[in-house]
């Protein structure tokens, strides 16, 4: 049994799936039950997505659609190296790496859930 979720493995945009509405099911013309409902006993199924993964979904979709390489700043860190005035930064970089693991901190935070919860 193959399952698709929108947005991943390249599928339909993340836009059109989630948005807090339910998944209905295609009914059988014939039976006029759900295909699948056999192992449900006739409840009345549905999916929820929630904030936290319709937010990870259009990030997802953000991501997809950057370009691979940024050609231009390839270029300009290049031409720095071979003239020799490319220079690092650390504690730029150090700044940065806080930054983004106080932002996904905050991302664990509001979903009420800690993947790893002794890492602090």
């Amino acid at each position: 049994m193959s399952s698709k979720i929108g947005g991943v493995n390249g599928g339909s945009p993340t836009g059109a799936i989630g948005a807090g509405r339910s998944v209905q099911r295609p009914q059988d013309a014939a039976t006029g039950s759900t295909q699948g409902s056999n192992a449900s006993n006739g409840s009345n199924e549905s999916v929820q997505i929630t904030g936290v993964a319709r937010q990870l979904a259009n990030l997802e979709q953000a991501v997809h659609d950057l370009p691979a390489v940024n050609d231009a700043k390839v270029a300009q860190i290049s031409s720095a190296i071979e003239q020799g005035t490319y220079s690092i930064n650390a504690r730029h970089i150090a700044d940065q790496l806080v930054q983004m693991e106080k932002a996904l901190k905050g991302l664990v935070d509001s979903s009420g859930t800690d993947p790893d919860p002794g890492a602090e």
